[in-house]
């Protein structure tokens, strides 16, 4: 009988050292990765994947690694195919990029790519973060073909141009509201006064 209760306590005690031993357990690893060494070859979702159809060819690109950031490395790939037969294009693929601004530079040629296995990848690494205008260019029958793409690198900044423009906007509003005030005040205590004196 006591030996019963004994082994209702060690049974007991084993399982409770065994679920303190779970919850002390830290996961680090991704899809059995240590997390610290995803990059832009590895098995993450992209940060953009997008189908189009250009002319003749449905496109098919995406972005790696799923948040590219300044100084580390990114990929592309392009898929490109033609509409009426499904066969893949089997050309060169022409990549350049640009900044996404008003007044941006001239277009810089991250690189011109063959077909592996189907597809156009294009590696690239950004000094800086900001937004980008990626331009991926081919030639199929004697006719050019161009796709344009965004690309953000790097986190949002909280204030960009459409936040300032916002600002601005709400400022001027706050200004005319208040000389309105002003002025519908001003013009009362005029007639209070000429009453006063009549």
């Amino acid at each position: 009988m006591w030996l019963n209760g004994l082994i209702r306590k060690l049974l007991l005690l084993v399982l409770l050292i065994s679920g303190f031993a779970a919850l002390n357990a830290s996961a680090h690893h991704v899809l059995g990765r240590p997390a610290y060494s995803l990059n832009e070859d590895s098995n993450t979702p992209p940060s953009m994947q997008v189908e189009t159809q250009v002319g003749d060819f449905s496109i098919n690109y995406m972005v790696y690694p799923a948040f590219p950031k300044a100084g580390e490395r990114g990929r592309i790939n392009l898929y490109a195919s033609t509409l009426d037969t499904g066969e893949s294009f089997n050309g060169t693929v022409r990549f350049t990029v640009r900044d996404d601004s008003w007044f941006a530079a001239e277009e810089e040629v991250l690189g011109t790519q063959q077909p592996d296995d189907f597809v156009f990848r294009q590696g690239f690494v950004f000094n800086e973060d900001g937004d980008y205008i990626i331009t991926a260019e081919f030639e199929s029958g004697g006719e050019p073909y161009i796709i344009d793409f965004p690309l953000r690198v790097g986190e949002l900044s909280a204030v960009g141009p459409p936040g300032i423009a916002v600002a601005i906007i709400l400022l001027t509003l706050v200004a005319v509201s208040v000389l309105q005030r002003r002025k519908r005040l001003g013009s009362r205590v005029r007639k209070a006064k000429q009453e006063e004196t009549l």
